[in-house]
């Protein structure tokens, strides 16, 4: 016994203290009554079982209760926004959970993104120009039938022995963080008891249980409402148009498969296609721009597609006694001060931040939230001291969701300017692989304190985030929309593009991505400075008074200078093609090179 004291007490103090910590929780564990837990995770969607599930592969001795409102299980075409899931989302649940079998055989494998651009009165699908692949990208993407899924979820929670509450209300938190444990009080078929957990996870979504009690709730400057609903049948746009070139743009896949944008002035409509046979279709719009008392009721939104999207109403007219689930959100964006706290509590999903749904950022969200908080309740749980991990967790995570908000924020009143918007939605999915994607990929926000180059090019990237979207702004206002009838592939001719995708699955070493990111984030300057120096010469030749003088500014700013130098020196060595910029200007190239 000497020996082992002698061993303990050589050791430095920090190990000490760990190792006497997790002879404190074995001790706590051994004591556990049923109302005793590590972690107690409040609300049981999406984000609370998925975060269970990763809790208990990384620590499988921890004792997890989740406590959802609703009776389980739930219709499987259970009515949530949040279907359609992209690269980081995906990674989340087929690699990092495993559920990879139930992705493949009981979901859809996503066709990408495709948008479809306004063209006059669009009465015709197969004038609107046309964003999307022709092919599908190496690295899966699924369409999520969420009750489904949901569901699969909640019988994998039993099989692995966490506790599933449903039909459970919380009457209480009571947070005690100079104690082991905090309380929560549940209401169950009339019984109320009182769990004890040494963790409190909020993942009651938009009700932010405990984001309400701590008053944490931060408003932010974009401002969008939704409607959605559901149709019993699979609407594929590929049917609205006979036209045989149009049809014959896509070499593999099929339209119906992809997220399908109708995009107008300050609105967007979706078309999901999912595995249970229904379709969902959502509308979003700027809540500047068009008024939400036009589209709260079914019938007034059918009215308003009838009026802007006539070819989804009369699709809709068509199958309009399958319509189900009609639901509304205003002003559905929103954030927090704060998402993570070393006195072991935090914030996942729609309880802390909630963005757009434009590009399917949600589940992201979740899948980088749940990997940083899981991290920090593992590593307490084994008695490592986290409150220093917890701060740099939670700047690092509220940071990433401010340079996301930035591609949303101000940027609807675009989306009637199809050369803008294609040249915007490159950018933003090649910043989203090269950035979000490949970090995540690599593993790279949860030891981010470990990686100083990667913070810094985060910071550094962030503000070339942000003036590129300013830029975004300021090329609409002085230019017209107009054009149709062109196709724009995303994907296969854009070689950075390509890059960029497969690089996200490159299993680097932590030096190489070190490497890798900061190239990335170079590209990114070289790709910015692209932008300006195209569009500034397009307009070269124009003497409005207001395209003069916003010339001036652009040509006169230092930082877009730099990009602009950075840009013209790299392409006389190694050149970026153009051709995703600017495409009135490509059109009318095109019809000379025909002539």
């Amino acid at each position: 016994m000497s020996n082992v004291r002698d061993r303990i007490a050589a050791l430095p103090a920090e190990k000490r203290l760990q190792l006497l910590r997790q002879l404190q929780m074995q001790t706590e564990t051994h004591d556990m009554s049923s109302n005793q837990y590590d972690v107690a995770i409040l609300g049981g969607g999406m984000a609370g079982l998925t975060l269970a599930l990763q809790i208990k592969k990384a620590r499988p001795a921890s004792r997890i209760v989740v406590i959802e409102r609703r009776s389980h299980p739930v219709p499987e075409a259970a009515h949530k926004v949040g279907e359609s899931t992209v690269e980081i989302a995906s990674r989340y649940l087929r690699d990092v959970l495993g559920l990879k079998e139930h992705l493949e055989t009981q979901q859809i494998r996503k066709f990408g993104l495709r948008m479809f651009f306004q063209a006059g009165d669009n009465e015709d699908i197969a004038r609107r120009i046309e964003l999307g692949s022709t092919v599908f990208p190496p690295l899966s993407t699924y369409q999520l039938d969420r009750g489904r899924l949901e569901n699969m979820l909640g019988q994998e929670l039993h099989k692995q022995g966490i506790t599933f509450l449903n039909e459970c209300k919380v009457q209480e938190i009571i947070l005690q963080p100079g104690a082991p444990y905090h309380r929560v009080r549940v209401l169950q078929e009339g019984n109320e008891r009182e769990l004890r957990a040494r963790w409190l996870v909020d993942a009651s979504g938009r009700s932010a249980l405990l984001k309400r009690r701590l008053g944490l709730a931060k408003k932010v400057g974009h401002r969008a409402n939704a409607v959605w609903f559901r149709v019993g049948h699979p609407i594929d746009v590929n049917t609205w148009s006979t036209d045989t070139a149009w049809q014959e743009r896509i070499i593999e896949g099929e339209r119906s498969l992809s997220t399908n944008h109708l995009m107008g002035p300050g609105y967007w409509v979706w078309l999901i296609r999912l595995a249970s046979g229904v379709t969902s279709v959502g509308l979003v719009m700027d809540a500047q721009m068009h008024d939400f008392e036009e589209v709260n009721l079914f019938e007034r939104l059918l009215a308003w597609l009838h009026r802007h999207e006539p070819q989804c109403a009369q699709e809709i007219e068509r199958h309009r006694s399958e319509v189900r689930d009609f639901r509304v959100m205003k002003d559905y964006s929103y954030s927090s001060t704060q998402v993570f706290s070393g006195d072991r509590w935090c914030l996942v999903g729609e309880a802390g931040v909630a963005l757009d749904p434009l590009y399917s950022p949600g589940s992201d969200l979740i899948a980088i939230g749940n990997g940083l908080a899981s991290d920090l309740i593992v590593r307490d749980l084994n008695g490592e001291d986290i409150r220093g991990r917890a701060i740099v967790h939670d700047r690092l995570f509220l940071s990433v969701a401010n340079i996301w908000l930035s591609i949303y924020e101000r940027q609807y009143s675009l989306m009637d300017n199809a050369q803008i918007m294609v040249t915007k939605i490159i950018w933003d999915t090649a910043f989203y692989w090269g950035v979000f994607g490949l970090l995540y990929f690599h593993d790279a926000f949860r030891n981010i304190a470990e990686s100083p180059s990667i913070a810094a090019n985060l910071s550094r990237i962030a503000q070339l985030s942000n003036r590129v979207q300013a830029f975004f702004r300021e090329w609409h206002a002085i230019d017209t929309p107009g054009g149709e009838n062109m196709f724009v592939d995303l994907y296969a001719p854009l070689d950075f593009m390509v890059k960029l995708h497969t690089g996200m699955a490159a299993d680097l070493s932590a030096a190489e991505l070190e490497k890798q990111f900061a190239a990335n984030v170079q590209l990114f300057e070289r790709l910015a400075g692209q932008i300006a120096s195209v569009v500034i010469e397009a307009y070269a030749g124009n003497s409005e008074r207001h395209v003069v003088e916003q010339l001036q500014r652009w040509q006169t700013e230092p930082y877009l200078a730099d990009l602009i130098v950075l840009y013209r020196r790299e392409s006389r060595t190694n050149p970026i093609t153009s051709s995703w910029i600017a495409i009135k200007q490509q059109a009318r190239e095109l019809q000379t090179a025909v002539r």
